[in-house]
């Protein structure tokens, strides 16, 4: 049977918790207002918006905002790119993040370790629009940085970045990278931070030495982490960071046919249409898609490894 507690108990215990509770109330009310309130304006996806009928005067549409999305020339070329980017991201992000968290981990100098971490952790805290014009200001034709003197060095001609589609599928893994590669190794770095010592103790009194180490120990205790990461991952993976595929190639035409992807197709396409139906369209397809591929990905992950999955 249930144990009930005392009510001064259970008082005692409510007023133990509101420290927390207070603490948690900013998150809690940012996840209300920007992760649940939008899902009430499902309904504008079935609807031919009208700004003079507002929201639920407007005409219901059925399907046509989601025709819109599948019937245009470019639909084939921004989901390739999106999933492609994505995978892309996951399993480079993933191996590059586990590869500085495991070297960061073996500093040793805890100041050195902090000097280190923060460094890397600084991208992340940059806007898109500053890392854009970052980005601009090595690739420019005229006056960019590689043009000026990484190509002169190999004796090489000048490229037009912002005219050479076939360069940017690299370009933009590699500044991903470098916003995002600090934040993603600090959970590793806490996850390898948790893994008992002794077992590396153990593995070197064994005759192991440090690489041994990590493949035998550290990777393998890893691997909870890494299959939670990448479900989570998966479940936008139909998604795009807007401000990478936007503000870093700088809005350049000749470039979409490897920058375009849906979010910055939407964009441009409720810029340029004012159609808000459409977007809301797009908004619940990648949702609903993302959805399966996590309910997908973690029944394969529990037939594969069940005490790893998700749910």
């Amino acid at each position: 049977m249930k144990k009930l507690l005392h009510p001064k108990a259970a008082k005692s215990s409510r007023a133990s918790n509101t420290p927390l509770l207070l603490i948690a109330l900013p998150g809690i009310i940012y996840l209300l207002i920007n992760n649940y309130a939008p899902m009430l304006g499902i309904f504008l996806a079935f609807k031919d918006y009208s700004l003079i009928k507002g929201p639920f005067g407007s005409d219901w549409c059925g399907l046509q905002n989601f025709e819109f999305l599948f019937k245009t020339k470019d639909a084939f070329i921004m989901t390739r790119n999106t999933i492609l980017y994505n995978l892309a991201f996951i399993i480079i992000g993933t191996a590059v993040a586990i590869f500085v968290a495991i070297l960061m981990c073996e500093l040793g100098e805890r100041k050195r370790v902090k000097f280190y971490q923060a460094a890397m952790l600084l991208p992340n805290l940059l806007s898109w629009v500053v890392i854009g014009f970052i980005a601009y200001a090595f690739l420019n034709a005229d006056t960019g940085f590689i043009n000026n003197s990484f190509l002169v060095w190999l004796g090489l001609d000048p490229v037009s970045w912002y005219s050479e589609p076939g360069a940017w599928p690299a370009i933009l893994i590699i500044v991903n990278l470098w916003k995002n590669i600090g934040y993603q190794s600090i959970i590793f770095m806490a996850s390898i931070s948790g893994i008992d010592k002794s077992l590396y103790e153990a593995a070197a009194m064994d005759g192991a030495g440090k690489l041994r180490q990590i493949r035998a120990i550290t990777l393998p205790l890893l691997k909870p982490t890494v299959i939670m990461l990448t479900l989570m991952s998966i479940g936008r993976i139909f998604y795009s960071d807007f401000g990478l595929f936007y503000q870093v190639p700088q809005n350049s035409g000749a470039l979409f046919a490897t920058t375009q992807t849906i979010d910055t197709y939407v964009y441009r396409g409720l810029m340029e249409l004012n159609d808000v139906g459409m977007s809301a369209a797009a908004g619940l397809y990648q949702s609903i898609v993302g959805f399966i591929l996590v309910l997908i990905a973690n029944k394969i992950v529990r037939k594969v490894d069940a005490d790893n999955a998700l749910f």
